[in-house]
């Protein structure tokens, strides 16, 4: 094609042109791979949600067990309770005077930076 017929279009249209893009050949297609990044996005939230969540479950608990909280209390033994079956284990054990608070505040601790790191792992892996 010259650079004349170029210029006035009457030479045949370039094949960029008239070839069907991805889109036009399968229509929905780009819709589908928009709403299946939209729910990958979204499952990463909650992913993430739901690890934020568990860590702060288990730092309050450890805070409201340093703080030598009212045990009888409904909201203190709740939190409590979360944190115990939230924990892992115990990853050091102490003994002597302040042992169980000195346990809630270092196991629990680990635990919490365990659930972000992994929530944030699978949060990573989950998100397109």
């Amino acid at each position: 094609m010259t650079e004349a017929e170029r210029t006035t279009g009457t030479g045949s249209t370039p094949p960029e042109v008239t070839a069907p893009s991805r889109a036009r050949r399968r229509p929905g297609g780009q819709a589908l791979r928009t709403g299946v990044a939209l729910v990958r996005s979204r499952l990463a939230s909650l992913v993430w949600l739901a690890a934020v969540v568990c860590a702060l479950l288990l730092a309050i608990g450890a805070l409201v067990v340093a703080l030598q909280m009212n045990e009888h209390n409904a909201i203190v033994s709740f939190v409590t309770d979360a944190a115990h079956k939230l924990d892992f284990g115990e990853f050091k054990k102490f003994h002597g005077q302040d042992a169980a608070t000195k346990s809630a505040l270092v196991n629990w601790g680990i635990a919490a930076v365990i659930y972000l790191v992994i929530g944030k792992v699978l949060d990573r892996i989950i998100r397109p």
